[in-house]
């Protein structure tokens, strides 16, 4: 069985979800990928950027795409308090994907947990610029990474692995994060952990 989970920096439901998904492949003792699925969040929720009094100095959300991405953190915020980890909205729409690189990269070197984990939770505690490859590239150093070469793959070869994953998640019908894909078969969101768990149960029997 192949499970392949998809999750987006940005996206403070994939953060939450880490905790679950850990527990998926712990619970299982099963091989979960991890793969980053970087959202253009602008094509369905528009664009935004919040000024130091919280204005917005785009202003190409109109008032559903406010009232859904308010909601989305005062969701998220209440889950999180739940359990003691901090979500405090970005001020504008990042850039994931070199944050996202830089996990690839981690992975190619063997080490990708320890940079995954503290890259979400800095990134939602306001505390980590993850568009910026020097930033992530002591990120990675942190994490144990040696980093020398990273700045040069982001740039080749770690992007065109970025943009081909991405591709290929588009193909299997990804579009949202948290996702799982289970032997090609889509879950999305955090509450379809168990289906996935009832997936995994019934091949073990």
């Amino acid at each position: 069985m192949k499970i392949i989970h998809f999750f987006d920096y940005k996206s403070p439901y994939a953060y939450l979800a880490q905790e679950a998904a850990y527990a998926l492949a712990g619970d299982y003792g099963i091989d979960v990928e991890w793969q980053p699925y970087t959202l253009d969040i602008p094509a369905y929720l528009g664009a935004a950027a919040l000024d130091a009094e919280g204005r917005d100095t785009v202003q190409t959300r109109n008032a559903h795409q406010w009232r859904r991405v308010k909601y989305s953190y005062l969701d998220c915020r209440r889950e999180a308090n739940r359990r003691g980890l901090v979500v405090r909205g970005p001020r504008k729409i990042f850039d994931s994907s070199i944050a996202h690189i830089g996990f690839l990269y981690a992975r190619e070197h063997g080490a990708w947990r320890r940079y995954h984990d503290h890259v979400f939770e800095a990134f939602w505690k306001r505390e980590l610029d993850i568009e910026t490859p020097a930033v992530i590239a002591a990120e990675l150093e942190r994490a144990g990474v040696p980093a020398a070469g990273f700045t040069a793959w982001l740039a080749g070869d770690g992007r065109a692995v970025h943009d081909r994953l991405r591709r290929e998640a588009d193909e299997a019908g990804v579009f949202g994060v948290p996702s799982w894909l289970v032997d090609g078969e889509l879950f999305w969101g955090a509450e379809r952990l168990e289906r996935v768990r009832e997936l995994v149960e019934r091949a073990r029997t």
